[in-house]
């Protein structure tokens, strides 16, 4: 995520307001922020859920519709978001 310079820790704020109850949404096994070391206006979340179901009931909840509502209006760029799976070798 991309945020403009000026809104950066407007955002922190955002996430640091909502970490406790996004890492205990049911599912979520893991959370965490990330800002680039070269960029300092942009940003990851790095998230663990237990299933693609548990990742959508939270993207479709009140509390996602909260913060997703007062974090987009921040950005500079088009929000990018994928999907991974792990692979064991």
């Amino acid at each position: 995520m991309s945020f403009k310079p000026e809104h950066v820790e407007a955002f922190k704020t955002v996430y640091r307001e909502n970490w406790t109850a996004i890492k205990s949404f049911k599912g979520c096994q893991h959370v965490e922020l990330l800002q680039a070391t070269a960029s300092q206006n942009l940003f990851f979340t790095y998230s663990i859920w237990d299933s693609e179901e548990h990742l959508n009931a939270y993207r479709n909840s009140e509390l996602f519709g909260k913060v997703w509502g007062r974090t987009k209006v921040l950005f500079n760029d088009k929000p990018e978001a994928w999907s991974l799976d792990e692979l064991s070798f």
